[in-house]
């Protein structure tokens, strides 16, 4: 793995009144990395990610992402990162061309980029008898993974994805994961939360949060080495419930 470091985070807060979200984190993530983000709700690790994304500032500490602080520089931040989110992002009432050709434009891609662009998805994501159709008229597996596809249209340097397989089936899980990692392959970093413990597995390096602290960040060899265990849901289960 390139040892460059791609996200460094130190003591990174975010307190709401006298409620402590997150409280005072600290990991490095690097260049062409699958890092899992795990944590059960609440225990803080889509703030954390908000904070990351530079569309929630932070109460003390420090991040950079992607070469940009996220205090003073959200705006470089937020064009530097793709971003999927839980509750899928793309229009509904718009094709897939359409849908395409809008987040290019967002992302500043020119005309000709653009088309470029829609021919190579079409092609590779196996859209071609539907790239004319309402995006809202897709099965869900086709959209989370052409959603994927849109967050790397600008090709950024860091990825993040919020929980990206929640509701899709076993088989599109395992083919989405198939193209995390030819991303991940290619250079691109890859920050994932999810709450399905068989995908930290995936993962080249986890971390786990309860209460807003970290708790545990490793492999998940390594991690179920430390806590004596088989699966990386037993680690959950031992840190969330603390555990012996």
């Amino acid at each position: 793995m390139n040892r460059e470091k791609i996200i460094q985070v130190e003591n990174l807060t975010k307190e709401f009144g006298d409620f402590t979200a997150v409280d005072s984190i600290s990991f490095d993530v690097y260049k062409g990395e699958i890092f899992g983000f795990l944590g059960a709700n609440g225990a803080g690790k889509t703030t954390a990610m908000k904070m990351l994304i530079g569309i929630s500032n932070p109460t003390s500490g420090k991040a950079i992402v992607a070469g940009y602080d996220v205090f003073s520089q959200a705006e470089m931040v937020k064009k530097s990162i793709g971003y999927m989110s839980q509750k899928f992002s793309l229009y509904d009432d718009l094709t897939i061309k359409e849908n395409i050709t809008f987040f290019g434009g967002i992302y500043g891609l020119s005309r000709k980029r653009i088309k470029e662009k829609i021919a190579e998805l079409v092609e590779e994501l196996q859209l071609q008898e539907v790239a004319n159709h309402l995006v809202g008229s897709l099965p869900l597996g086709w959209k989370q993974k052409l959603s994927f596809s849109v967050a790397l249209l600008h090709e950024p340097k860091i990825v993040f994805l919020d929980e990206p397989t929640g509701g899709v089936d076993p088989i599109t899980r395992r083919q989405f994961w198939e193209m995390i990692y030819t991303q991940a392959n290619k250079g691109t970093t890859i920050f994932v939360t999810t709450h399905y413990m068989d995908e930290a597995e995936y993962c080249d390096r986890v971390s786990i949060m309860v209460e807003g602290k970290i708790e545990a960040l490793n492999s998940p060899k390594k991690l179920k080495e430390q806590f004596k265990v088989d699966s990386m849901n037993e680690v959950f289960l031992k840190l969330a419930r603390n555990i012996e």
